[in-house]
């Protein structure tokens, strides 16, 4: 005999008597248990940051990917399942340059947001799917400004200044609360960035495993830190 539960987290488009969706609830559990992704609203731009928490080192950290690159002015990290993620990734990049081509004109980070949320939400409402494993941050800058974007495996997002996902998520943003200042610099955004990823991963976060992006309001592009630039970067902390 099944627990009476079982009847309700077998398929996704059944409500549970309380009103839980199970597979949602168990895809934000693959969320919890992966690495660290944070992004930072600072100044005159925003960041992304993650650590790649390698387990060996006979894995090449330079292979594992959890920054994209969306648009010239988009970024997007992940925690959860990476596979899960690159399927969304490639659905975001595909809607900006369709978003370009209709308008003549960037995609705007909230328009972008909410049209990867929709996806995300189909797959909760139709039988034979499965919930997206993974959260996404989406950070970029617009017209009206620098936007950081959490999304929810179910579909769900919110604007935020500081946030986390993934493992640690409680640790980090408890860290941002005491911190987190919307006037900083970018660097001082990137101290704040490897403090909260070191508080995270503590010794194994390093400069071959933590990846950092960002985009300034000055020229709206995408750039990624090189190794050399997050060392430094490190050893000013």
């Amino acid at each position: 005999m099944y627990p009476a539960s079982s009847a309700y987290d077998r398929a996704i488009t059944v409500f549970s008597p309380d009103g839980r969706l199970f597979q949602v609830e168990y895809a934000r559990e693959a969320v919890k248990r992966g690495t660290t992704a944070i992004g930072i609203v600072y100044g005159d731009g925003v960041l992304l940051a993650t650590d790649k928490n390698l387990k060996t080192r006979l894995v090449k950290a330079a292979s594992i990917e959890k920054i994209f690159k969306i648009d010239e002015h988009v970024g997007a990290a992940t925690s959860g399942l990476v596979a899960d993620a690159r399927r969304l990734i490639h659905y975001a990049r595909v809607e900006a340059q369709r978003e370009k081509v209709a308008y003549n004109e960037p995609v705007r980070i909230e328009v972008l947001t909410k049209d990867v949320c929709d996806l995300k939400q189909m797959y909760t409402q139709y039988g034979g799917t499965r919930p997206f494993g993974t959260s996404l941050l989406i950070m970029g800058v617009d017209d009206s400004g620098a936007k950081l974007f959490e999304t929810d495996p179910s579909g769900a997002f919110s604007e935020v200044f500081a946030v986390a996902i993934g493992s640690n998520k409680k640790e980090v943003e408890a860290l941002f609360e005491k911190e987190y200042s919307a006037q900083a610099s970018r660097d001082d955004a990137i101290k704040l960035a490897l403090k909260a990823l070191k508080r995270a991963g503590g010794k194994s976060a390093s400069a071959d495993t933590i990846a950092i992006s960002y985009v300034s309001a000055a020229d709206r592009k995408f750039v990624k830190m090189t190794q050399d630039e997050i060392k430094k970067a490190l050893k000013g902390k």
